[in-house]
Order: C-alpha cells, then structure tokens, then sequence
C-alpha cells in the first residue's frame, strides 16, 4: 500500500506540473505575441506616414470588442459563421465516413476511386463557387457546399487509412460468432476508429474554417468575412482586425474541442 500511494502521488505531482508548464508556455506565448503586436502598432502610430493606420495595433483593437458587440455586429456574425460551418462538416461528415469505412473495407472499390478523388481533393474548393451560384438559389446553401466540399476529403481518407489499420481477425472472429452487419459496424468498426474519424474531423474543421472566410467575402451580408471586407470598405482598421481576433480565437477554441474529444472518446491513450 505505500508503494502503490507512493506510485499514485507522483504520478499526481507529475500531471501537476505538466499542467502548469502548459498553463505558463501558453500565457507566454500569448505574452509574446501580444507585445510584438503592441510593438508594431505603436511604430505604425508614430510614423506620420503610417499613423492613418493606426487602427491595426493592439490597444485599438481591444477597444473594438466593447463596440461591436454593442451593436450586436459581433454576435450576429459568429452566429452567421457558425451556421455555415456546421451544416458543411455535418454534411462532409455524412458523407465522408461511409464512403471511407467502404474505402477502408474494399480493395477494389479503393483501388477504382483512388484517382476520381484524388483529382477532386487537388481542386480548390472556392473554385466550385461559380457552380455553386447557379445551382443553389442562396448564398448560405453554396457556402455550405463549398465547406462540404473542402471538409470531406480529409474525413474520407482518415476514416479509410484507420480502417485499414485494424486486425482482420476481428472481422473472422465476429463473423465466426455470428455478428450481423449492424453489429460489425456498431462493435467493431465504429469504435476501432474513432480515433481516426475524429482526427479526420479535426482536420477538416481547420481547412472549413480557412474557406469559410473567403467565401463570405463574396456575396453575403452576413459572416466573419463580410465583416471583414464591409471594415475594409469603412477604412475601420480598429473593427477589422477585431474580427480577425475573434476568427484566430474561435478557431482555436473548435480546435482545442476537438483535442479534448479525440482524448475523450477514442481508446486511444497516447499524446496527441
């Protein structure tokens, strides 16, 4: 027993202290970055040359937020934003890991698809705007498709590489115990990659957000995008790059939740 409490507490202090260097690089390299920022702004400010930009540095910025959101401009475009990312990794995800779990499963259907969609992931995705526009009577249905679009190749083949990874024999087994479809999908299949769909997810959710900025510049009224181009327009420099804080802070937060589900969910235990 006092081997074991022994074994227990260092482990505890262990995590501890990890958890505090985590904490401590993350503020300082927030720190870092900030005074960089600070920096650049206060020589942008006290260059007459540049001091009509003034808007870009840090202490400009901050004072943006209190603005914005009181005029419900922030909420509105994270609201806008969110919708459209949700509904294409939803659609991406719906697609992408049935065909990869077919992919992972099936030699020959690997073998015959492998070109076709390694010549569609090469297309960029805001490329299928012009066909987007035609085909879908509103803007928030093509954005929606291009996130779908740019989202489902990374879900596909994660899904596909992680099932090619696991045992054959526990396919034998369970089918030598009568396991039905269902029940290899939802036994077997299903757990032995989770990992990999979420991982599969994590990376889409970086190149969804990367796209849904752009295509928002284009035609809507609504998005993180459009505020960013309508503050373009207005020459609020201090209201643009406050967007462009909350789009780095959000996307960090999607990822870091996406972190914390590939720990919660997956039987794997390592790093990640």
């Amino acid at each position: 027993m006092p081997v074991n409490a022994a074994l227990t507490g260092s482990l505890t202090s262990r995590a501890a202290q990890a958890a505090t260097r985590g904490v401590v690089n993350f503020s300082l390299g927030l720190a870092i970055l900030a005074a960089i920022w600070w920096l650049g702004g206060y020589l942008i400010a006290a260059n007459p040359k540049t001091q009509s930009f003034a808007g870009f540095g840090l202490l400009p910025t901050l004072q943006a937020f209190p603005e914005l959101w009181s005029l419900g401009k922030l909420q509105k475009a994270i609201v806008a934003s969110g919708y459209r990312l949700g509904g294409g990794l939803l659609i991406a995800a719906a697609i992408g890991v049935p065909i990869g779990i077919v992919m992972g499963r099936s030699k020959r259907f690997r073998e015959l698809s492998n070109s076709s969609f390694q010549f569609l992931r090469m297309i960029s995705p805001l490329s299928w705007m012009p066909i987007a526009v035609f085909v879908f009577p509103a803007w928030d249905q093509s954005i929606i498709f291009l996130i779908a679009v740019a989202s489902v190749w990374p879900i596909m083949f994660q899904t596909a590489a992680g099932l090619a990874k696991v045992d054959p024999a526990w396919f034998k087994v369970a089918r030598n115990l009568g396991a039905k479809p269902v029940q290899m999908l939802t036994q077997i299949i299903m757990p032995a990659i989770s990992f990999d769909i979420f991982t599969g997810i994590r990376l889409a959710l970086g190149i969804a957000w990367v796209v849904l900025v752009p295509a928002e510049m284009l035609g809507v009224t609504s998005g993180l995008g459009y505020a960013i181009k309508d503050a373009r327009e207005t020459l609020s420099y201090h209201h643009l790059t406050a967007m462009v804080l909350t789009i780095g802070i959000i996307g960090y937060l999607l990822d870091t939740c996406c972190v914390f589900l590939l720990r919660r969910f997956s039987w794997h235990r390592g790093d990640i």
